[in-house]
């Protein structure tokens, strides 16, 4: 029997569970699979195998493994793959097949844009984005974020789209906004790149304001966050790994 463990990231922020769950909840509704679970890489319980045993538990032969994460990194290409490592040993007539992260997604570049149109601010003829990744030591991460920027760039008309990273390598938070310092920029519209607003969003608040930006010409955004064009995204993901698009272990 098919089933389906959706794996969030996991925060300390009560708040950011809670948001976490919902949208999960919300979006089973929309996928005719019986048995789906939730469970989190870090930090909020259950952990995957707590998760996995919970399918298996309600007869469960083959286990879809859907990482609710915008891009492949580390913890898709090594974290979740170990974890299933694990679990085919604990379970080896279980049939695991790994789905795929949101990747660089058309949906996404529509939701950012509207994080920046909720703002009720005009836009500007030369307004430019700053884009603020998480961070990773993956080169593939600053990567697809350039291919995010640029298609925001030319879909939306911005005269620039920056991306920068709040950890890890690639271009640094401090560092950007420094560079756009410099170059006097008149209207910039940062957007956490982010599922949920937590404490990375309350660090990228912090650093602009000690970087003594003229705060008339920032206007900070809400994250990506769980919105309509998220979940169908993971709604795509889910049945295309349902399908055997997946990667299996």
């Amino acid at each position: 029997m098919q089933a389906i463990l959706y794996i969030g990231h996991g925060t300390r922020i009560k708040k950011g569970v809670e948001e976490a769950l919902h949208f999960i909840e919300e979006t089973k509704k929309q996928v005719d699979i019986s048995i789906q679970e939730t469970a989190f890489l870090e930090l909020a319980e259950p952990n995957i195998l707590q998760g996995i045993k919970k399918c298996v538990e309600r007869g469960a032969t083959r286990i879809l493994i859907a990482p609710i994460l915008l891009l492949a990194a580390q913890h898709a290409k090594e974290d979740i793959p170990a974890e299933i490592e694990k679990a085919s040993k604990l379970y080896p007539n279980i049939k695991f097949t790994l789905g795929r992260p949101f990747g660089i997604h058309e949906k996404l570049i529509d939701t950012v844009y509207k994080r920046i149109t909720e703002q009720q601010c005009a836009i500007l003829p030369d307004a430019e984005v700053l884009l603020v990744g998480r961070g990773s030591s993956d080169r593939a991460v600053i990567r697809d974020m350039r291919e995010i920027s640029n298609r925001l760039q030319k879909k939306y008309k911005f005269h620039s789209v920056r991306t920068c990273f709040l950890y890890g390598t690639g271009p640094s938070f401090e560092n950007t906004m420094n560079s756009l310092k410099e170059q006097d920029v008149k209207q910039l519209f940062i957007v956490p790149y982010l599922l949920f607003s937590g404490l990375l969003s309350i660090g990228i608040q912090k650093k602009a304001k000690a970087l003594a930006f003229d705060e008339s010409r920032i206007i900070l955004c809400n994250s990506l966050g769980y919105d309509r064009n998220v979940r169908k995204v993971l709604v795509e993901r889910v049945l295309k790994g349902i399908n055997n698009e997946g990667d299996e272990i």
